[in-house]
């Protein structure tokens, strides 16, 4: 994986650049994938599941769901557990191009804005990019995570500053999405 200078899954939300931009490793969509995706989702569309059916629609061949090529490309993203509490929102997802068996995807993440929420945990916009092995754009998406923050010193008030979302996390600590 590479990634520009200050830039990874690793950061505290106050640590994090607006620009910053990371790549995942590929990973290589297999039969087994569409096969496996089929049967947890029940989408057994032609599309995906029939060879004679796909060899003679759109695209020649069978190809991966939408939303496999989008959940494995999430997967691809080193997201800490420590840092990234929870995933809060997909928006604008856009596929450009089928992702046929065999093909070798990556992610690219970019930074595209960040808001504080309260003392502990702040909303990282993400604008991802996933692509095949020859660079060319399968997908888009905005993603918005929920950050932890790093640890500040206390203002006095335990309130969130002015404007801001109210507190994520309720008062026993479970975190509100």
């Amino acid at each position: 994986m590479s990634a520009t200078k200050g830039f990874g899954f690793d950061l505290d939300f106050d640590g994090l650049e607006e620009g910053a931009k990371l790549v995942s490793r590929g990973r290589t969509i297999t039969e087994s994938d569409l096969v496996s995706f089929a049967a947890l989702t029940g989408d057994w569309h032609p599309q995906h599941a029939d060879v004679e059916w796909a060899e003679r629609g759109p695209f020649g061949e069978r190809i991966a769901h939408g939303m496999l090529v989008l959940s494995y490309a999430i997967g691809l993203l080193p997201l800490d557990p420590e840092r990234v509490v929870a995933l809060r929102g997909i928006r604008s997802v856009v596929f450009k191009r089928p992702v046929a068996i065999g093909t070798t995807i990556h992610a690219e993440a970019e930074v595209t804005g960040t808001r504080p929420l309260d003392q502990g945990h702040g909303l990282v916009e993400l604008a991802l990019r996933i692509r095949d092995a020859d660079g060319r754009l399968v997908a888009r998406a905005a993603i918005d995570a929920l950050w932890r923050r790093s640890p500040a010193p206390a203002s006095g008030n335990g309130h969130a500053a002015d404007g801001a979302d109210p507190s994520p996390v309720d008062a026993s600590g479970r975190v509100l999405i």
